[in-house]
């Protein structure tokens, strides 16, 4: 940007504003109002520092004024008192552009407290060090605008797909250029074993947008469960009309993921749509998650029914639940455990995730040596504890009672 004569070409000052503007896409008011700043600043460092002067550029003709105002205080007039380093109180420095009233008089025998004089100085050449100066004040200026606008188009948009251009990687984190901002995908949030090169095409998730000193942040996502959704959102239109809800989604990222759908209209199946003809809509999601398989799973306001149809494939025969601590105990016939549990615990982990519950799972054969177990204990308990014989004492453990005080 040059600034090297202001009293140049006032066309070609607009002209660079115009430039700047469409390039950071913001708005050219902004872009005159940090030229007119680092004027500004030249001109103190010109004139001095004590002088209130204040630039304005002629949006149309790109005239530049540059004014020195002064305003007229009372001989006598303090400005309060400031904390200095060792913590006493000393009188304020004057504030710029004022005038002692005595001194006034001297070029205005009607100066009076309050009156303001503006005075028009004549046009300057920038010197070597002022320059610099003003390109660092038009560079902070614009990037911070830059910012500020990134920061507000981005925010109302969490929750969305973007597509980008992978800018740069970083100890895994991935940059991505969203064309006009910049989000990072940050190396937790990426699916696993995918590798991604500069210059590659990436479609991400936006989980937060996040206003802090060096800029706004966009986070962004291939391991979010909204991202998933969103893609489903993309590939099954009942999904993206809203008559098919995704309830909930829990993912193990670039393995195994599930999906709790729930149709509003009882024509509609859920999980067929969802699934497309011969697999074709999930085939679609499953190639951009880099084969990760999908369980669809009808979603159910019966939370019993609910975790049964969460352990699918695994066929569930029993379900006892612990509403208080949000546990639930599952009995799966023997030869199904090892399929409920799934490899390193990956079936039960995701069921889990997907309902809210603590699952426990244990076969048949366990709960009913478990039963015999607990029915042995109690008769013994209550042939002790009431002095009955054996017959009563297994009656009472039949009719549901587990301790004497139920009794």
């Amino acid at each position: 940007m040059s600034l090297t004569g202001i009293s140049a070409n006032r066309l070609e000052l607009l002209q660079i504003a115009d430039a700047v503007a469409r390039e950071k896409s913001i708005d050219r008011e902004i872009v005159i109002e940090a030229i007119e700043e680092a004027i500004q600043k030249g001109a103190r460092a010109r004139y001095g520092a004590e002088h209130d002067i204040r630039v304005n550029i002629d949006q149309k003709t790109g005239e530049v004024v540059v004014k020195r105002v002064q305003t007229v205080v009372a001989d006598d007039a303090s400005f309060g008192t400031v904390v200095n380093e060792e913590g006493e109180e000393v009188p304020a420095d004057e504030p710029v552009g004022i005038i002692r009233l005595s001194d006034a008089k001297r070029t205005d025998k009607d100066a009076a407290i309050g009156k303001t004089y503006e005075e028009v100085l004549p046009p300057f050449e920038f010197g070597r060090v002022q320059t610099q100066m003003a390109r660092q004040v038009v560079t902070g200026k614009v990037r911070e605008a830059e910012r500020e606008r990134q920061f507000e188009e981005y925010k109302d948009r969490v929750g969305e797909i973007v597509n980008g251009t992978v800018k740069r990687v970083e100890y895994g984190n991935i940059v991505v250029d969203l064309g006009r901002g910049e989000g990072i995908a940050r190396r937790d949030q990426s699916i696993p074993r995918e590798n991604f090169n500069i210059g590659d095409r990436i479609r991400c998730y936006i989980y937060d947008v996040r206003r802090e000193t060096k800029g706004p942040q966009i986070l962004l996502s291939r391991a979010h469960g909204g991202f998933m959704a969103k893609l489903f959102a993309q590939e099954v239109p009942e999904v993206y009309d809203g008559v098919i809800e995704i309830r909930a989604v829990a993912r193990d990222p670039g393995s195994r993921a599930k999906m709790a759908v729930v149709s509003n209209d009882s024509s509609i199946d859920p999980v067929g749509a969802c699934v497309g003809m011969r697999g074709s809509r999930v085939q679609a999601v499953v190639a951009e998650l880099q084969g990760e398989k999908i369980d669809i799973i009808q979603w159910s306001p019966d939370e019993a029914t609910f975790i049964v149809n969460a352990l699918a494939p695994a066929e569930v025969s029993k379900v006892v639940m612990d509403e208080e601590d949000e546990r639930v105990e599952v009995v799966v016939p023997d030869e199904q455990l090892s399929l409920a549990i799934g490899r390193r615990g990956q079936n039960v982990r995701l069921a889990s995730q997907l309902t809210g519950w603590q699952i426990d799972i244990m076969t048949e054969s366990q709960e009913s040596e478990r039963r015999q177990r607990e029915f042995a204990e109690r008769t013994a308990l209550f042939q002790e504890a009431l002095d009955v014989d054996e017959v009563i004492a297994q009656l009472l453990v039949t009719e549901g009672f587990a301790t004497v005080e139920d009794v």
